[in-house]
């Protein structure tokens, strides 16, 4: 099974200078709940994003261009058709948009963190095929001084 998770906002920003625009430990948690145990697919600058190296508790799998790139645990390849995905596992595609639009046709889960704001940046989700989804889940999110923006965690499958 392959799943999406990401943050968006009103405008579908989902990055800014290779971070994402905003503070909102609630959606950390809800990814860090989503992705735990679990395979996670991303570009190289999604990994070099993350200040403390590989997130723990997952397999860290890049694609790259850059034949030159490793790094210690992580798993590094080129081509999608490289990976060879075991059939029992959620492998989790957590971005960058390019990554998105890689596996956009085969995704069979949606777990996304809509966030009620309009935030400057410049990385965009990619477009998706909504009407072959259904909702399946919604929950609101904390609004508090830790969480400022109005903000909620959506699950979406296949049809």
């Amino acid at each position: 099974m392959i799943s999406f998770v990401w943050a968006e906002d009103k405008n579908h920003v989902i990055g800014k200078n290779g971070k994402l625009p905003w503070k909102l430990p609630n959606d950390m948690k809800f990814f860090k709940k989503v992705t735990s145990g679990h395979p996670i697919i991303m570009g190289r600058k999604t990994f070099e994003s993350f200040p403390n190296g590989p997130l723990p508790g997952r397999e860290n799998i890049v694609i790259t261009r850059n034949n030159d790139f490793s790094y210690p645990g992580v798993t590094v390849i080129q081509d999608i058709n490289e990976l060879n995905m075991d059939p029992n596992k959620n492998y989790c595609v957590i971005g960058g948009a390019q990554i998105f639009k890689l596996y956009s046709d085969i995704v069979d889960k949606l777990f996304v963190t809509k966030i009620d704001h309009e935030f400057t940046g410049d990385t965009f989700m990619v477009d998706l095929p909504w009407q072959k989804f259904e909702l399946v889940s919604r929950i609101e999110g904390k609004v508090d001084e830790q969480n400022l923006w109005a903000h909620s965690f959506e699950e979406y499958e296949r049809k």
